[in-house]
């Protein structure tokens, strides 16, 4: 990691551990990252004189003197987090411990020529609206499409009508600030590993539905991207031959018979309405369930994760998913998977922001550097404020 010294690189750990893995005793930071208690002692008096670290309860312990834990102060610091859709932004400002501060709904159009400039417009009122404390970090992205390198932003999104669309740079230009950029699967996956199951599973799968679908894989903690950051695009799993046209382009997707749009076709040929609760409209959600749950099963075959976080507009009509979800996922698991944990987790429009606000908020407790300069600028901010 440039620019820093071992010191730095040894308080990043620490972030990152409590960050991940929650509050801590000073013990049991010095047994997990395999420093002396006095490095220990020393490295968190810093990062508690510099704001980023408190002392919290003590820990019950089973004979002898309660260990007094350490957390994250939330208030050191915060990010803005935008999700660009084919007509909206949604924009979040969310702090260090995952509170959300404030949000913001913005009219966008991706096609327009000047969309780059209009998004930078859009994020920068907001940058002007907030006020200086906590201070701010950076500004994460997640877009429906793929990003080779989310510390350059370049990206490809069919369904934005974006090809090589430099967002990164743009944005970078027009505010002066660091960004990032990513999938906004891989987005929500960043948060989930920082503020929800990641805490207590290393290897998860999320899986999203509604206008699209969308899987982000966690292994050992991390996001796999694959080889151009395309990783996750799961809505485009070839279900049948001939079967339904994409948005992408192609037939017979796993998207178009679950995402959105194919619930509505499928319920046109119906001659129903989706959500009017009819005995018609019931069985369009449980051929869709029933296919969704033998293409998740073989995910889950393939990944071997630990458990399955669904998310997604989507799950608001969970009840109407579920049953056939559940059943078409079980029979096609292999038999020592059956048992794996389905989890779904409320939503509201502000949960992908929140997603893309998690590329900034975990770029502190990253000691390895996967966002490369972006996540530098990003801890010098940190430290330079705390400072």
């Amino acid at each position: 990691m440039a620019g820093t010294d071992r010191g730095d690189l040894t308080r990043t750990a620490i972030l990152a551990l409590l960050g991940t893995v929650g509050p801590l005793s000073r013990t049991e930071i010095a047994r997990e990252l395999e420093l002396s208690p006095a490095s220990v002692t020393q490295l968190t008096r810093e990062l508690m004189g510099s704001g980023m670290v408190a002392e919290l309860d003590l820990k019950p312990s089973r004979g002898g003197r309660p260990a007094q834990r350490l957390g994250l102060v939330g208030s050191a610091g915060r990010a803005l987090g935008v999700k660009v859709t084919a007509d909206h932004l949604v924009i979040v400002d969310v702090r260090l411990d995952g509170e959300v501060l404030g949000s913001w709904e913005r009219p966008f159009a991706p096609s327009a020529p000047d969309s780059l400039e209009a998004l930078g417009d859009a994020v920068a009122s907001v940058v002007d609206a907030i006020d200086d404390a906590p201070p701010l970090l950076g500004v994460g992205v997640g877009v429906p499409g793929s990003v080779e390198d989310q510390a350059v932003g370049t990206v490809n999104a069919p369904t934005l009508g974006w090809q090589a669309m430099p967002v990164g740079e743009r944005l970078r230009r027009r505010l002066d600030l660091p960004v990032l950029v990513e999938n906004d699967v891989n987005a929500l996956a960043a948060a989930e590993r920082l503020y929800g199951r990641g805490r207590t599973h290393r290897d998860f799968l999320v899986l999203t539905i509604g206008r699209g679908v969308g899987a982000a894989v966690v292994t050992d903690g991390r996001v796999y991207r694959g080889a151009r950051g395309g990783a996750g695009e799961f809505g485009h799993f070839p279900v049948t031959p001939g079967g339904p046209v994409c948005g992408c382009g192609s037939t017979g997707c796993l998207e178009a018979y679950v995402g959105t749009a194919g619930l509505a076709a499928a319920a046109r040929a119906k001659g129903v309405a989706v959500l009017d609760g009819g005995a018609a409209a019931r069985e369009v959600f449980a051929e869709a369930a029933t296919i969704l749950g033998r293409a998740t099963a073989g995910l889950v075959n393939v990944v071997d994760p630990e458990v399955v976080v669904v998310l997604g507009e989507g799950t608001a009509q969970w009840a109407h998913w579920s049953e056939s979800f559940h059943a078409a996922l079980r029979a096609h698991l292999l038999p020592g998977r059956r048992d794996i944990a389905v989890e779904v987790e409320s939503w509201d429009d502000t949960s992908w922001a929140q997603g893309a606000a998690a590329l900034v908020l975990a770029t502190p407790f990253d000691a390895a550097g996967a966002a490369g300069e972006q996540g530098r600028l990003v801890r010098a901010r940190l430290i330079g404020a705390a400072t």
